[in-house]
């Protein structure tokens, strides 16, 4: 049979059908290959998305925080979300679909064996017995529980799922390009080669030569170039494919990481006043008989701590709404040049320890669109700063540039700086130089984050510099429209 088609088809015939088999199953292959690695990416993406709920949990959990409660509380991520409480020998403590409780040990569910040796977990599609549906299911192991959050596998899960259609009609385009340009390559190779055997055959007989006709002029390395030109297209765009998967992926555990420490440094700061509070209500407590001014004393101290606890609350909660809602926080039209004011009439109002001079100079008005309470907060934690720590007794505001787009500013104070080495993480969340220092002046640690996440929201950027003069010296940007 091979033979008789051998027969029937011209060398040319067989060649491109040679080309279009080895083309398109090198296309399929490659086209499965990237859609697992796809698929394989997006997974990991709905898991990173399902952790950061189980982990809010977690941490709920152990505040005493009842789970029903939490779930109430917190918008789900996903539609009919499935949200399941396991101890660690495998009982079912909670689940928010299903009543009764599933009687079945889950020690040996995939995603929770994961969990268990690894922290967390994914299945990207199993039935349920329990719901008689099939679930993707995400889970992470705490220390006293393990939390496993489970979507539906609907429609529209598959659809997330799913091969990115605009790579499956590049391929398939690239695919048909390539078998078009391989018709007429092994057209013009089949004309060449006839060609040349009409031309051994004759030679062989040694019949004249003379009046074939001429070889054409042969386009192949052109179209191989086009071809070349094409598969590093194609290259290039799965390498960049690639790099933006795994900038997202990272981006997700970097949250993921991120959020855990924040939580990890809230708990550590709330510790200082409210083991100061306690300790002074327990010995108030426990010495009925303290004279007056020492009571008064004691409460006095209290207080102090108490509002340190509000500030450390309000800073986390701006910190929070800047990284979990930036894309919701309303901008409108505003004049830096208030702001800026506002604040420096607020440190006049301060206690003459406190109060530094402040010397503005913006020589004409600066309208943009932001948010005032961000932007006015970038000018009071600087100030903030500078008369907590910086031992100086000015405060310089100045315009260095502005053009249509944007405006650069400077604020700098003339007090002792800091060492160098500390530099490049005084914008870090809960760093400081002295600590010791630091939280005796009441100081959260949030301040100068703070102003770099308002800045950057704004369009900007920021840096910090010792003054050869003394002191530090922020300079930063502000977009007019962010």
């Amino acid at each position: 049979m091979a033979t008789a088609l051998k027969s029937r088809l011209s060398y040319h015939q067989r060649l491109f059908l040679l080309l279009i088999v080895f083309s398109w199953s090198l296309m399929g292959c490659f086209i499965l290959f990237q859609y697992g690695r796809e698929k394989h990416f997006k997974a990991e993406w709905l898991n990173g998305q399902l952790q950061l709920f189980n982990l809010r949990l977690l941490d709920a959990l152990k505040e005493g925080v009842d789970p029903a409660d939490f779930i109430a509380r917190h918008d789900e991520p996903y539609e009919e979300l499935r949200v399941t409480l396991i101890d660690r020998s495998g009982k079912v403590l909670f689940d928010n679909r299903l009543d009764p409780l599933p009687a079945t040990n889950h020690l040996d569910r995939h995603e929770v064996v994961e969990a268990l040796a690894h922290g967390t977990g994914y299945t990207i599609r199993r039935h349920s017995a329990s719901a008689d549906r099939n679930f993707f299911y995400s889970a992470m192991a705490g220390e006293q529980y393990i939390v496993r959050t489970a979507v539906p596998y609907t429609v529209s899960l598959r659809d997330v799922l799913a091969a990115d259609s605009e790579f499956l009609w590049f391929m398939l385009g690239v695919t048909l390009l390539m078998s078009f340009a391989g018709y007429f390559a092994t057209r013009r190779l089949g004309e060449n080669i006839t060609r040349l055997n009409a031309f051994a055959k004759r030679a062989e007989r040694g019949e004249r030569i003379d009046d074939l006709p001429p070889f054409p002029h042969d386009e192949l390395g052109e179209i191989s170039s086009h071809i070349i030109r094409l598969y590093a297209q194609l290259q290039k765009t799965t390498a960049d494919r690639d790099r933006e998967h795994a900038l997202a992926l990272h981006e997700e555990q970097e949250k993921i990481r991120i959020k855990k420490q924040l939580t990890n440094n809230i708990n550590h700061e709330l510790k200082t006043p409210v083991a100061a509070i306690q300790g002074y209500l327990e010995t108030l407590l426990a010495n009925p008989q303290l004279d007056a001014a020492k009571r008064a004393a004691f409460v006095g101290k209290s207080l102090e701590q108490t509002e340190r606890l509000r500030r450390l609350l309000a800073d986390v909660s701006t910190i929070t709404r800047m990284d979990e809602a930036s894309q919701l926080i309303r901008k409108e039209p505003v004049v830096l040049n208030d702001l800026i004011d506002e604040a420096a009439a607020d440190m006049e109002l301060r206690p003459a320890e406190q109060r530094l001079r402040v010397t503005i100079d913006l020589p004409r008005r600066i309208e943009m669109v932001g948010s005032p309470s961000l932007l006015s907060s970038i000018f009071r934690n600087l100030m903030d700063n500078a008369a907590a720590y910086s031992g100086g007794r000015d405060i310089f505001i100045r315009l260095i540039d502005e053009d249509d787009e944007q405006c650069t500013i400077l604020f700098a104070d003339n007090g002792i700086g800091v060492d160098e080495e500390h530099l490049p993480h005084l914008f870090e969340r809960f760093y400081r130089v002295d600590k010791g220092r630091s939280r005796k002046l009441g100081g959260t640690g949030l301040g100068l984050s703070i102003v770099k996440n308002a800045v950057m929201i704004h369009g900007g950027t920021i840096e910090v510099h010792n003054r050869r003069q003394g002191g530090l010296e922020f300079i930063f940007t502000l977009r007019k429209r962010s």
